[in-house]
């Protein structure tokens, strides 16, 4: 199974883009994240997000239900070990679109993940695209560009880079990178465990 973890600053088009990947390949699926905030509009519950309060998420968190959780914005996000599960066992791989801590901690809990960040053309485009959703108050706004100074200065920590100037080549980018996360952890594992069982190499 492999791992895609897509990480970016807020309002680079992070999830536009992951929605284009997941249309263009069919054995990758979504995973689904548990978060506080409320649903924006056209969002529904269990296809975008598992949408719970703070004291159910909480819970869980106390439970040790999460792989990773982190809070954003002032609300919590998190990855349920049940979601990975479950997609191994349906032999799919995953696509995680998360924020930049949590794909951290993904990638610490499973380091055969391959983790992406989704860079704005410029940071002047990224205001304007934050502007243009009109749901940012001004100190929101404020919090968002700093919030996304801090993860600039952690992007090259990530397996890869990708701008996301133009949406279609920005997922020929993000294929090329899916495919190589498949040779590193499915497609070519599973020629070299049958090359060595072949070969009597263990």
């Amino acid at each position: 199974m492999a791992l895609l973890i897509l990480a970016a600053v807020s309002g680079t088009g992070k999830s536009t883009l992951a929605r284009a990947l997941l249309d263009r390949h069919p054995n990758l699926r979504l995973s689904v994240s548990h978060t506080t905030r409320s649903p924006r509009p056209g969002e529904r519950p269990g296809v975008h997000y598992h949408f719970t309060d703070r004291a159910s998420f909480e819970a869980e968190v106390k439970a040790g239900r999460f792989v990773e959780w982190a809070e954003y914005a002032g609300n919590l996000y998190g990855t349920a070990h049940s979601t990975i599960e479950a997609a191994r066992l349906a032999g799919v791989d995953l696509l995680f679109d998360v924020e930049v801590q949590g794909a951290g901690n993904l990638k610490r809990a499973y380091p055969e993940a391959c983790a992406c960040f989704i860079l704005p053309p410029s940071w002047r485009v990224l205001e304007d695209r934050l502007r243009g959703r009109g749901t940012e108050s001004p100190e929101s706004l404020a919090r968002r560009l700093a919030t996304g100074r801090q993860e600039l200065a952690v992007a090259d920590r990530f397996d890869y880079l990708v701008v996301n100037d133009v949406l279609d080549a920005a997922v020929d980018d993000l294929t090329a990178v899916y495919q190589a996360a498949r040779l590193r952890t499915v497609t070519g594992l599973a020629h070299l465990q049958s090359l060595r069982a072949e070969a009597g190499a263990g």
